[in-house]
């Protein structure tokens, strides 16, 4: 007799306006066993889970069922998504609440009399809940003050509610390792495999193709939206994914240096972060120098690194030979800029004007007789708005009323015009729609073509490939390639992070 599959999806499609994230997909989870759904950045995976989840509502067509009953992703999930648990890639925890409140927020608090909450049931409640996945701190304390690992333990022991009563449903793991040490990854799988023995079905998403191989019984890859491969993960080999991931067959890629005509901007030596491990580094005039990496590989927190907004445990960076303490005011006197991977949280300042956002960082030139001249200043961000092609070009909008696109054109433009020697962008384009992205990257091709020494951090490898120069992929905090010429291409770029 075969076993009703847990979770059965065919035909789902998602269309936002122009993109097609999702393409007639499908997918079959059986129960016992771990399914693997992989591909790169933008293939669809994330918009499935949240489809799944019941974030998004799926187009029009689309079948599934979960353990046998229908299960509704055009017009709502059937009342049955509390067989469906799921650990999200941004965690989706309050960082102003303990361990104790943000374990509670999905089925709530147990009470007594008068509703009160019974606290040091609760207490105890978590604190074996946590036990049993390896998490042994405080949990008492915000979890917003808690190392990423701890915070993914969180997260993945909410996802986990109610799976001690029973065990059937649907667990779905977006990216759950992304921030987890490898003891903590082991605890994970440890969980991860008590759970599949109960007959439960396991969505594990991940980019560390090692741990596909380690965890998972099964596979699906998507690419652009589209299902291209499904299997058993025993008859796969490393380099057979790599190939379905990417879609074509890749030689392989050596180390190689290279060389530019310019003169050395930054020199960073032996440099160390919480991930980033011994990094030396020279940037030239006119030179465009990618970084590539998974998330925990160092690449997420290079930039801060380089700036100063992030303690360097050990390491130095100068700039024309000048060092450059860890302190983001210095790095700026030096001629260092950095565009924020968060531009809302870090590079601007909602409830002000494009006019006040961009002229912050250098306010000087546009004193007279010891006071901001309005009238300078809405003629320097006028210029600069048409430079970087901010649509609309009104210097006396509020920031936070611009589209993604523009709010990164002006965040660009704040930088771009304190002239520095080194620009460092964080994830330039990320959450901006096609013709942003063409403006943004003539904007970098247009800084190095002045002379400036450009660093560009970004977890897409399209990107490095159409801008830089040569670009240094990041992996298990050391940089184990560099890729120029014929030998740097997005297909390379994902060999090397995923090897």
């Amino acid at each position: 007799m075969i076993a009703t599959a847990v979770l059965n999806v065919e035909k789902v499609s998602k269309t936002f306006p122009g993109q097609i994230a999702l393409d007639h997909a499908s997918l079959v989870v059986n129960p016992g066993r771990v399914h693997a759904l992989v591909g790169q950045n933008g293939s669809g995976k994330s918009t499935l889970i949240k489809i799944l989840a019941g974030y998004h509502r799926a187009d029009d067509g689309a079948k599934a069922s979960l353990l046998g009953k229908e299960l509704d992703l055009v017009g709502g999930t059937g009342g049955v998504t509390e067989r469906i648990h799921v650990m999200h890639q941004d965690l989706g925890l309050v960082n102003s609440l303990n361990s104790v409140e943000n374990l509670a927020l999905g089925r709530g608090f147990h009470t007594g009399f008068l509703g009160r909450v019974r606290w040091k049931d609760e207490n105890a409640r978590a604190k074996v809940h946590l036990a049993t996945i390896g998490a042994n701190f405080d949990t008492r304390i915000p979890v917003g003050t808690l190392t990423p690992s701890e915070r993914s333990l969180v997260a993945l022991a909410r996802a986990l509610e109610g799976w001690d009563d029973d065990g059937g449903g649907l667990l779905i793991l977006d990216e759950p390792t992304a921030a987890m040490a490898r003891l903590d990854v082991t605890h994970l799988f440890e969980a991860v495999r008590r759970i599949r023995s109960r007959g439960a079905g396991v969505v594990f998403v991940s980019h560390r193709l090692d741990e596909v191989f380690e965890i998972a019984d099964d596979f699906t890859v998507l690419r652009d939206g589209k299902v291209v491969a499904s299997g058993a993960v025993a008859d796969l080999t490393h380099e057979s994914l790599i190939e379905l991931i990417v879609g074509r067959a890749i030689a392989d890629i050596g180390t190689t240096t290279h060389e530019h005509a310019g003169e050395p901007v930054m020199e960073v030596r032996n440099l160390w972060g919480a991930q980033l491990e011994a990094l030396d580094l020279t940037v030239r005039a006119g030179e465009i120098v990618g970084f590539a990496g998974l998330v925990g590989s160092g690449r997420d927190e290079l930039p801060n690194l380089l700036f100063g907004a992030t303690n360097r445990a050990a390491g130095s960076v100068s700039i024309k030979g000048n060092p450059v303490p860890a302190d983001p005011h210095l790095a700026m006197c030096a001629g260092m800029a950095l565009v924020p991977a968060e531009r809302k949280r870090f590079g601007s300042i909602g409830h002000q004007t494009i006019r006040e956002n961009v002229s912050l960082p250098r306010l000087r030139p546009l004193m007279s007789r010891g006071r901001l001249s309005r009238r300078l200043e809405r003629a320097d961000v006028a210029k600069w708005a048409d430079r970087v092609e901010l649509r609309p070009a009104e210097p006396e909008r509020l920031f936070e009323t611009l589209s993604g696109g523009n709010q990164q054109k002006a965040v660009i433009a704040r930088w771009l015009r304190t002239s520095p020697s080194v620009l460092v962008l964080d994830e330039p384009t990320q959450g901006v729609d096609v013709g942003a992205k063409s403006t943004i990257y003539g904007l970098i091709g247009q800084a190095a073509t002045e002379g400036m020494g450009v660093v560009v951090c970004s977890s897409e490898s399209e990107e490095l490939a159409a801008v830089c120069d040569r670009v240094i992929v990041l992996r298990n905090g050391r940089a184990v390639a560099e890729l120029h010429g014929s030998s740097l291409s997005a297909e390379s770029i994902v060999q090397q992070m995923l090897r």
